[in-house]
Order: C-alpha cells, then sequence, then structure tokens
C-alpha cells in the first residue's frame, strides 16, 4: 500500500512541476509542453534603415498567425526600438521548437536570426497566496 501511495505522489509531484511523462506520450495522452522565448534580431538579409514592419517579407506575419491559430505561438511581436522581436512558443521539444522556427519565411530569408531558449516561466500568483 505504501509503495503504490508513493507511486502516486511521485506521479502527481512530477505532474504539478510540469515535467514530461513519458508514460502519458507512450499511452496516447497529448505529450506535455515546453515553453520557449524566441528573440529575433536583424539577420544577414535585413534592409538597414528600414523599420521592423516594413521588413520583408510580409509572409512572416502570416506564418505568425498560423502558427497562432495552431496553438503553437502564444505570444509575439516587435521591439519598439526596430531592434527586432520576441516570441513564446510551446513545443513538445527542442527539435519541434527548432522546426518551428527554422519555418518561419523571415528567418528562411535571412531578415531575422533566431535565438531559441527554453524558458520556464514563474507562476508568482503561487507566491502572492503564500505571503
Amino acid at each position: 500500500m505504501k509503495q503504490a501511495v508513493l507511486v502516486v505522489v511521485t506521479v502527481l509531484v512530477a505532474a504539478a512541476a510540469g515535467l514530461r511523462s513519458p508514460m502519458r506520450e507512450a499511452t496516447g495522452g497529448p505529450a506535455m509542453k515546453t515553453t520557449y522565448l524566441v528573440l529575433y534580431r536583424p539577420g544577414p538579409h535585413w534592409v538597414a534603415g528600414k523599420p521592423i514592419r516594413q521588413q520583408p517579407p510580409k509572409e512572416h506575419g502570416k506564418y505568425m498567425l498560423d502558427l497562432y491559430a495552431r496553438g503553437a505561438m502564444k505570444l509575439a511581436g516587435p521591439f519598439e526600438d526596430n531592434t527586432g522581436a520576441a516570441i513564446m512558443i510551446e513545443a513538445t521539444d527542442e527539435a519541434e521548437a527548432k522546426a518551428l522556427v527554422a519555418g518561419d519565411p523571415a528567418v528562411k530569408d535571412g531578415i531575422f536570426a533566431a535565438e531559441i531558449h527554453p524558458w520556464a516561466l514563474v507562476s508568482w500568483e503561487t507566491y502572492l497566496k503564500k505571503k
């Protein structure tokens, strides 16, 4: 009985911590997602002197909208100082995150160079409740 309780507690703690569960994936359940912060900086084909919203290709915006519609992109926007942009995506692993970014027409065309970082978001509300 103690072992069964320990297993249940371990599973609940892992789920609460946002850890991926191979058992859940193997049973056909939805895979846990990891949040990634993607920083876009001017790439080799960035058009000097043009603000970010006037950079080609216009397909970048369509691609972002498609990612949002699919639930992969949660937030995105350009930096007001025209030095790049940031997006927040969710993916099952780093390979998927890299594939999502590599599919961006602005990355393909070298308008943007991208940095991808796994991002451990903090639930600050939890800390407020502990006060």
